[in-house]
């Protein structure tokens, strides 16, 4: 099996040159076509010897995964569909002005089970590598053009953290794509320790999901509120300073009749009172075999104004790309046709 290069620090691509007895500062070229000039075919890496392009070919791939199919919804969002072992994964770009936004799946499939969910449903299949990760951002058309990343997609990333934080770095990194970390949140439903290493190593963002303030409703939606209850993660993530740059925030799905009352509200309020942090709240977009609907507009704007007013920051996240199953929880990793 040949050796992939995509995902490698100039340090790995450095072991990787010298054990195919190529020169130290080729490691150092191969960084800059992968990832600054975002060429993936060897006989155009055209700084490195023509006997050491041939040699990479035939040892190593670059690893770059090419988009099966795409969809565009009416709101101006595009779902890509890529092949992978063990299955396909979507990746979503979301169009805002001059922003765009690639919303990058982390697994194929999800090990969590939460109910709302599409992706939780189909099971797990497997992790991405740092390859299939990369490709979602280099491998669209929209590449040049992205401005932000929410690990947000298939999977729980916290769950690959290795794969992960190894496309994190290659982004963020000045070797790679030299992205800020501030442009860059991470969504996990709260696996500890996993969670604990990504606020110690990392400085993107956070994002919780979070969706019931009170254990046994959650448990109800959520089975992994048993193995790291909320108020766990809570409890850690209060020992860290998001008054700086970074931030956190917690994704909250509504559900019609379900969570999205002032007992909820009031206790949301008193669970994340004191914390400098921002709520999202997500309207739900219907599954199958699911017995609730997305809370009304009106409640949901009722919810939002009883959080602010008791200094909770809280917005409505608009719903984007429902239309081609693009939208939150939707992703399946499914052929559209």
């Amino acid at each position: 099996m040949k050796e992939i290069l995509l995902g490698k620090s100039p340090s790995e691509l450095k072991e990787t040159v010298l054990r195919l007895g190529l020169p130290a500062f080729t490691a150092k070229q191969l960084a800059n076509w992968l990832y600054v000039k975002r060429e993936f075919d060897f006989s155009r890496m055209t700084d490195i010897s023509k006997a050491g392009r041939e040699l990479l070919a035939e040892e190593c791939e670059t690893g770059i995964v090419l988009p099966q199919e795409s969809l565009t919804s009416r709101d101006g969002t595009r779902k890509y569909l890529f092949p992978v072992e063990g299955g396909a994964v979507e990746a979503v770009v979301i169009p805002d002005g001059d922003r765009r936004t690639l919303c990058v799946s982390s697994q194929v499939g999800c090990k969590m089970g939460c109910a709302f969910c599409m992706t939780g449903r189909q099971g797990f299949h497997g992790n991405l590598t740092p390859a299939q990760i990369l490709s979602q951002f280099l491998a669209i058309e929209e590449a040049p053009q992205l401005t932000n990343a929410v690990f947000m997609g298939m999977g729980e990333p916290l769950d690959n953290f290795d794969n992960v934080s190894r496309a994190i770095e290659a982004l963020t990194a000045s070797w790679g794509f030299a992205w800020s970390p501030k442009r860059i949140t991470l969504s996990t439903i709260g696996v500890l320790p996993r969670l604990r290493q990504y606020l110690d190593e990392s400085k993107c963002h956070l994002a919780v999901s979070l969706h019931n303030p009170f254990p046994e409703e959650r448990l109800q939606m959520m089975p992994v509120q048993k193995a790291w209850p909320l108020e766990d993660v809570l409890s850690l993530i209060r020992k860290y300073d998001f008054t700086g740059q970074r931030r956190v925030s917690f994704e909250y799905t509504m559900f019609g009749g379900f969570n999205d009352d002032k007992r909820h509200a009031d206790a949301l309020i008193r669970l994340l009172s004191g914390l400098e942090c921002r709520v999202n709240l997500i309207r739900f977009h219907k599954i199958p075999d699911f017995p609730y609907e997305s809370s009304p507009d009106k409640v949901m704007e009722e919810f939002r104004d009883r959080l602010n007013a008791h200094g909770v920051t809280c917005t409505i996240r608009a719903s984007r790309g429902e239309d081609i199953f693009a939208a939150c929880g939707l992703l399946a990793g499914k052929h559209n046709n």
